[in-house]
């Protein structure tokens, strides 16, 4: 999915987002509102991973979305 819908969709999204990554709260979630690099930051902070690595996560997020 084109992420100009996923952020266009976020607040539906957030459930999906949760279900991938269980260490995101409703407080990151919110934060994040949408804004791919801010998901790219909190998943390496939550889940001590490289940025190409939550890029990569995210990616197969979307296009499974």
């Amino acid at each position: 999915m084109n992420w100009d819908i996923i952020q266009g969709k976020w607040k539906q999204m957030t459930g999906s987002a949760k279900e991938n990554w269980g260490k995101l709260t409703d407080d990151d979630l919110t934060q994040i509102n949408g804004k791919r690099d801010q998901l790219t930051g909190k998943l390496q902070e939550k889940y001590g991973i490289t940025k190409d690595e939550a890029e990569k996560q995210i990616d197969e997020w979307a296009s499974k979305s």
